[in-house]
């Protein structure tokens, strides 16, 4: 689940050559510096294979931005009143956000330090009836099972079930207590999400297609043992 955030910090301007304690930039740094931490500790445990990508919260800083314009660039000589960052925070619907938030208000950005934060995007890590925005991945569901089968049937293989750390409009229909399985035929393909070279190899787009088809085939034919159609809640 994205969580787009905003963190500010304030501080009396003074000159550059000056001194000061609790300047805009300094406050950043020190809130820039924990997020920092906190995101070593989480990749650390990725790194170590302990959990996948998907099972963390990773956290990404955005953009920075501090500084008093001027007509060439910058005023050089003038310490800002006002500092800004903004940060990617990616968290799994296993995690409790409560505690990510309080995290944010009491150390990241405590109002303490004149610092103050906010979310140009937050979404939820529970559907509209209170449940965690996970879809199972066995024989309970049978939309899992006839995924399976259907990848099998066009000569494909399915890889391990996990999170994906990046959001899907899946997310959407998983808030509306709908559930949603992410998947995507991209075999011998690496990861390159929005990287300069992205790039698909046109054998794989082709495999991929037969795979479409034969998922689309399954999901469209089937009915359930004893009825003849879905009703909203099993879909």
């Amino acid at each position: 689940m994205p969580w787009w955030l905003v963190i500010k910090a304030t501080g009396a301007p003074g000159h550059g050559a000056k001194l000061y304690d609790n300047s805009a930039i300094e406050n950043l740094f020190k809130s820039i510096e924990s997020i920092r931490r906190f995101r070593a500790s989480q990749f650390d445990l990725v790194k170590a294979g302990l959990k996948g990508e998907g099972e963390v919260i990773s956290v990404n800083m955005a953009f920075l931005k501090a500084g008093t314009p001027s007509p060439t660039g910058f005023v050089m000589n003038l310490q800002p009143s006002e500092a800004e960052a903004g940060f990617d925070i990616r968290i799994p619907p296993t995690v409790n956000a409560e505690f990510l938030e309080k995290r944010i208000a009491e150390e990241w950005a405590p109002a303490s330090r004149n610092m103050s934060f906010e979310f140009k995007q937050k979404g939820s890590t529970q559907d509209y009836r209170g449940r965690p925005l996970i879809t199972a991945t066995d024989r309970s569901n049978p939309w899992w099972a006839l995924l399976v089968e259907a990848i099998k049937k066009a000569n494909g293989k399915i890889g391990k079930p996990e999170i994906f750390p990046a959001a899907t409009d899946s997310l959407y229909f998983r808030q509306q207590g709908l559930r949603a399985i992410g998947f995507s035929p991209m075999a011998n393909t690496p990861v390159l999400l929005h990287d300069h070279n992205e790039f698909l190899n046109q054998a794989e787009y082709m495999k991929g297609i037969d795979v479409y088809e034969s998922i689309i085939k399954a999901y469209t034919s089937y009915i359930p043992p004893g009825r003849d159609s879905l009703s909203r809640e099993e879909l």
